[in-house]
């Protein structure tokens, strides 16, 4: 499937960024010297979620995500599984709060100086009381701006979203969960979703492109390879800070 922006529009889709400002940095520089040599007049920077867990500084990239804006430059922030978990912990969910501490969780309180002891996380009261320190910790501005995530993004015939999309259902109609949790009933569908699905979530070597989506989670918080998915008119072209 072949797909087309809006006339006289580049795209900038980075994929999951998961702590690693480093690499959040690097590929920022990347978009805005490979910007500055395209014509188009409407820019627009995407991010597909998980900014945060498992690297080491997430409340960096989170901030750096909200407050970077380069000149000219229209933005999108979308919510990713991670940010959900997150704010559902910060809400004091204790089964999101224990299924975030098993993946990468502990990693993302680290960075807003709340310290995961075993004592902690054995019963449902110790978790409580972490998920309390971590709200008292985390920022309002940030608070505030994860919260206001929209799940999902349209250009042209391009559906931009952290997970994907569940097959054979109207995109008007996916369901909030499916769009940042789904996965294999996705990956493996050969159908026409109504658009190209850009989207993250699910880890691959290189960027996926079967033809009815394009995946971009090249697993950057342990490979080092954090990818930018770049559209212009008809084209599909990649930025990636590079493997170590």
């Amino acid at each position: 499937m072949i797909g087309r922006t809006p006339a006289d529009t580049v795209i900038y889709a980075i994929g999951d960024i998961h702590g690693r400002l480093d690499l959040l940095l690097e590929i920022q520089q990347r978009i805005v010297e490979d910007s500055s040599g395209r014509s188009a007049q409407r820019k627009q920077l995407i991010y597909l979620g998980d900014l945060v867990s498992r690297g080491p500084d997430s409340r960096g990239v989170v901030e750096r995500v909200r407050s970077w804006q380069p000149e000219g430059f229209e933005r999108v922030v979308l919510r990713g599984n991670h940010e959900d978990l997150l704010l559902r912990s910060h809400a004091g969910e204790f089964e999101a709060a224990r299924h975030w501490l098993d993946f990468g969780g502990i990693e993302a309180m680290a960075s807003y100086g709340v310290e995961v002891s075993d004592a902690l996380v054995r019963d449902e009261a110790g978790i409580g009381e972490l998920c309390h320190r971590f709200a008292a910790a985390f920022p309002v501005e940030q608070l505030e701006f994860l919260e206001n995530l929209p799940l999902s993004h349209r250009a042209g015939d391009y559906y931009f979203v952290h997970g994907g999309v569940r097959p054979g259902i109207p995109l008007a109609q996916q369901s909030p969960r499916d769009l940042i949790w789904i996965r294999k009933t996705f990956l493996v569908s050969v159908l026409d979703h109504g658009a190209i699905v850009v989207h993250g979530h699910s880890i691959s070597r290189n960027p996926e492109t079967p033809g009815n989506r394009i995946g971009i989670d090249t697993g950057a918080y342990h490979s080092g390879v954090l990818t930018c998915l770049v559209l212009e008119g008809d084209s599909q072209e990649f930025l990636q800070t590079e493997r170590p």
